[in-house]
């Protein structure tokens, strides 16, 4: 089994710890988050991060990297994914060149005697093309392993996922099993557009991170637009609680939310109005459904 260097690791060396070094590089945790990350690095397991769009899922895999001082290799998932673009495949230009350039060599001798070697080393390390998983597995590093909305992998493709969260090892049948040398840290994003598998579910720690309380997303506000006036931040949070709770085809995100402050912030509007809000409410919801529902809704909280 690989070495898991992460028990190691002083920024990840204790609950609170974990909390501080995702705070020190601007992702405020839950203690339910800081409590998931810790024992994931204490056990050596993949988390996987199910939740809405723009609840911090991919966000808590960056700050990790960027708090740990380690590489972010990320896998972006989507319908059609396969080997080649997930684990490995051969450099097929190169290899052609390679049995071209043999094939002149062994044509200019003058007994034509070496056929028998023409492309027999074209299956090697030089010719081998790594893509993200093979990538994290090989790295000597301290690697975090993003493999983001796996959700939308097919599900013949997760299979490329069990033998590596198992054993954190993967096949290549012209070079044999390569196992890692130490365990990168893996996290996996779900929006639950589809059921995962029990298999893979069997390997990961389970963390969902939903939409924030208001009092919760005003703390991430602050922090990240800190020139924002508190009862305007306010005002905000509870304005974006109650399009939430609206039937919407897309709620608005943390990431929309922060963009709508800053977006009050350049305008330098200091209290939310009927008229602010139509002015702006494109900038949290991005289908023309959702705003003639909030509008609606705008309008009769009005009368």
């Amino acid at each position: 089994m690989p070495v898991n260097a992460w028990r190691d690791n002083a920024t990840l060396s204790s609950i609170e710890v974990v909390s501080n070094s995702l705070k020190s590089v601007g992702y405020l945790p839950s203690k339910q988050i800081a409590t998931t990350v810790y024992l994931a690095a204490r056990l050596g397991k993949p988390i996987l991060v199910e939740g809405p769009a723009g609840t911090g899922k991919t966000e808590l895999a960056k700050s990790t990297a960027l708090a740990t001082d380690s590489e972010l290799i990320r896998l972006q998932c989507y319908e059609g994914l396969d080997e080649a673009k997930a684990l490995y495949e051969w450099n097929y230009r190169k290899q052609l060149l390679r049995i071209q350039t043999d094939r002149i060599s062994i044509e200019s001798e003058t007994d034509g005697s070496s056929w028998d070697r023409l492309g027999n080393d074209i299956f090697q390390e030089g010719f081998l093309l790594e893509r993200p998983l093979l990538r994290a597995i090989r790295s000597e590093n301290p690697t975090v392993l993003l493999v983001d909305e796996v959700d939308r992998m097919e599900v013949e493709t997760e299979a490329l996922l069990l033998e590596l969260l198992s054993d954190f090892q993967v096949s290549v049948p012209e070079l044999g099993t390569i196992t890692a040398k130490q365990m990168p840290l893996v996290f996996l994003t779900s929006n639950g557009t589809r059921e995962l598998s029990e298999a893979l579910k069997r390997r990961c720690l389970f963390l969902y991170i939903d939409y924030p309380s208001p009092e919760r997303e005003l703390e991430i506000i602050g922090a990240k637009a800190p020139e924002l006036d508190k009862e305007l931040g306010g005002q905000l949070v509870r304005f974006v609680a109650g399009l939430r709770a609206l039937d919407l085809k897309k709620s608005p995100s943390i990431s929309e939310s922060l963009d709508w402050a800053h977006s009050l912030i350049e305008m330098g509007i200091g209290s939310l109005d009927a008229a602010d809000v139509a002015d702006t409410l494109h900038l949290l919801l991005k289908h023309r459904a959702d705003i003639e529902i909030a509008t609606k809704e705008l309008s009769q909280g009005t009368r």
